[in-house]
């Protein structure tokens, strides 16, 4: 007998997600002590210094439970993004939000669309419900809103978009979401996910955009731009009966104390915030002018990550970058075997893996 014929279906199709590899890993493995991660979107400044005084505070009370509700946090965020507090879902990072999500809305028998090369854990959540799991093709690594429409059916609960994609770093404009957005039956929620918005130069913000379209949901994180990603903490907006419904399946205590308070100092932290975009803009001008020096193609990206093409099986590059201390992240399950996406980091970083992809590939 075998556990896996004892699972539900869903379950046991599945391929666990295979995060970047952990520094510690790769000394331990290969003895490389001198190691840099760009593997993984953090934030390369670290966390602020104000999130680093709340977590201090906050930890002096660590025998007690978090607040469940999160009263706090949400009061920050519905003062800040100028909504109801009954609009607002905490997740154990916006990973939580989005299988929520599936769980709540959808299951055997019904489907939900993603767009080919977007955001693993879309595939994932669905398949472990029993629910079917709708690609459509990309259009320039991109999503394809036209495909996506067109893709629905009587049998669609969900349709899952991110902006800015990753690992594509993509990006969709606002007029075309909300040409999109009307299109979509109101029986069909469209759940945007905006991990990497802080790093956009936001023309239009889509949070007033839940005024006008009850079927939308619009997933955060504080793990990317707020430098929080070890505490894992994000969100959703939505309808207040959509956030009613997930509160009722959420874990009583999914955000933690530590991590509420980090989120509510770093929703302050302008200077912070400001500081992480002028750093990732600064590198990703760093990359781009790299890659181009040495003739390789990427993917335009609007996140705080960009993916080249090595123009050879990735995978053994990457294996090659390990011993030369650099963890990046290989993307060939997202479609793209001869890919590679870099997080963006500290210009000292970003030269050190410059210089040895230049050398692993020979082109220097």
């Amino acid at each position: 007998m075998s556990f896996c014929d004892l699972a539900v279906s869903g379950v046991a199709e599945l391929q666990p997600y295979v995060p970047g590899k952990p520094i510690e890993e790769l000394q331990r493995q290969y003895g490389v002590r001198d190691v840099i991660k760009l593997a993984s979107n953090e934030n390369p400044l670290g966390p602020s210094k104000a999130a680093l005084a709340a977590v201090a505070k906050s930890a002096k009370e660590m025998t007690r439970y978090p607040d469940g509700n999160g009263y706090t946090l949400k009061m920050a965020l519905a003062e800040k993004l100028r909504l109801s507090s009954e609009q607002i879902t905490l997740g154990n990072g916006s990973n939580d939000v989005l299988e929520l999500l599936a769980r709540a809305f959808a299951g055997h028998g019904d489907e939900v669309i993603y767009s080919e090369h977007a955001f693993a854990v879309y595939p994932l959540a669905v398949k472990a419900i029993g629910a079917t799991g709708i690609a459509t093709p990309a259009s320039d690594y991109g999503h394809d809103l036209k495909a996506m429409q067109k893709a629905i059916s009587p049998r669609t609960k969900l349709i899952f978009i991110a902006n800015p994609n990753n690992p594509t770093g993509t990006w969709i404009e606002p007029e075309e979401i909300q040409a999109f957005l009307e299109k979509v039956p109101e029986k069909v929620l469209v759940v945007l996910d905006e991990a990497y918005v802080e790093y956009l130069e936001q023309t239009e913000n889509s949070v007033n955009w839940l005024q006008n379209f009850d079927n939308l949901i619009i997933t955060r994180t504080f793990s990317k731009a707020y430098g929080l990603a070890g505490l894992r903490i994000g969100y959703a907006l939505s309808h207040p009966e959509i956030a009613d419904l997930l509160n009722r399946i959420r874990q009583p205590f999914n955000a933690n104390s530590l991590a509420q308070a980090a989120a509510v100092a770093a929703l302050g932290d302008e200077a912070y915030l400001q500081e992480s975009r002028q750093v990732n803009d600064a590198g990703m001008k760093q990359l781009t002018a790299g890659f181009e020096r040495m003739g390789l193609k990427f993917i335009p990206s609007k996140g705080n990550f960009i993916t080249v093409n090595v123009h050879t099986n990735a995978a053994e590059v990457y294996d090659e970058l390990l011993y030369e201390g650099v963890i990046v992240r290989p993307v060939a399950g997202y479609g793209l075997p001869q890919h590679l996406r870099v997080s963006i980091g500290l210009a000292e970083e970003n030269q050190r893996f410059l210089d040895a992809l230049s050398k692993v590939l020979g082109r220097g």
